[in-house]
């Protein structure tokens, strides 16, 4: 096994990539991280869409860094990857794979020839046919996917593991840390929102929405008629304000209150969704990561929503630390970082 990983989380807006070293010790350290904007259009919402720009941008991101590793695990978190609940017969993992064409067809929105399929065990259990595996069904369109490796490969890197960012934010902000119970985790992204439940340590749950903090950008943008970067400016600066000085803030205040607000009510529903179909289900805590959940006043106006108490994540309590990083500026990084953190952790475990 190769002493470091490279994960790599591909936005609508943005590469994050993330390098962790001491694997063949056991006790991972963040190296190295760096960051690139995406052009428009490049990507959307995950999904590389100009695989020669986005590769392009690779190589400026490993030559920038200094990464010393070309192996990646890609992570892959959007409305094209679903995860399900599904429970089979007792077997083992291999079977169980094989078998899954044959049983899932009517759970995917495309043909199953289309998709790449796993699964994900939770739980084991006895039926009256008798004994199951409850789990988790994650189907992924292929060209996606494929699309998404073949960047990698035109920019000279080696993906080694395509990884469900639900899953790479399970282990960077449960598993790590070890938080005991049931934890909600909320990923905002530009475009998509990750929300998985976890059961001291597992994850039980899994869903994707299509929406995240660039909707209320863009909402903004029209609104105001101002370009996508004031209207960012005042986004950050706004948040769910209380008070403002101007009309303009009053206008702004109140798209931001509406998109925002449905992106809540969307959660919100995610995570009753997951208690009311579960006998005696609670959530203890809801975790916030991703660029959107820095949003000013989205933590308390999610805890007040869902009367669930609501913190941010902090990916990096439970890793060691390179000595050469900026600590404040990965402080100010941490929230953004987390997803592509998670999937170089996958590697380490």
């Amino acid at each position: 096994m190769a002493d470091s990983i490279v994960g790599v989380d591909i936005g609508s807006t943005s590469i994050r990539a993330v390098e962790v070293g001491g694997l063949r010790k056991g006790k991972p350290i963040l190296v190295k991280y760096f960051e690139l904007p995406l052009p428009e259009g490049a990507a959307s919402r995950g999904e590389v869409i100009e695989p020669n720009t986005v590769a392009g941008l690779l190589k400026q991101l490993w030559s920038r860094a200094g990464f010393t590793t070309k192996d990646v695990v890609l992570g892959m978190g959007n409305q094209r990857v679903l995860a399900r609940d599904l429970t089979v017969p007792r077997m083992s993992r291999t079977r169980i794979r094989e078998s899954l064409p044959f049983q899932v067809q009517e759970m995917l929105p495309v043909p199953v020839a289309d998709a790449l399929l796993d699964f994900y065990p939770v739980s084991e259990a006895q039926s009256e046919a008798g004994p199951v595996v409850h789990g988790l069904l994650v189907a992924a369109v292929k060209s996606a996917v494929l699309g998404n490796v073949n960047a990698l490969h035109l920019a000279g890197l080696n993906p080694v593991d395509v990884d469900l960012i639900p899953f790479a934010l399970c282990r960077a902000i449960v598993n790590r840390p070890a938080l005991p119970g049931t934890v909600a985790l909320v990923e905002i992204g530009a475009s998509t929102t990750s929300v998985v439940v976890a059961e001291n340590g597992v994850p039980n749950f899994v869903r994707i929405i299509p929406t995240g903090g660039g909707d209320m950008t863009t909402a903004l943008a029209a609104s105001l008629e101002v370009d996508p970067g004031e209207a960012e400016t005042l986004k950050r600066a706004l948040g769910l304000a209380s008070s403002v000085s101007s009309p303009q803030e009053q206008k702004a205040v109140e798209v931001i209150y509406q998109v925002g607000g449905e992106l809540l009510g969307s959660i919100r529903n995610t995570v009753n969704y997951y208690v009311n179909t579960r006998q005696g289900a609670s959530v203890g805590v809801i975790v916030l990561s991703g660029g959107g959940s820095q949003l000013v006043g989205l933590p308390e106006a999610l805890s007040e929503m869902t009367r669930i108490p609501v913190s941010r994540a902090d990916p990096f309590t439970a890793i060691g630390l390179s000595r050469r990083l900026d600590s404040s500026d990965l402080k100010h990084r941490r929230s953004a970082l987390t997803v592509a953190l998670g999937l170089a952790l996958g590697r380490a475990a």
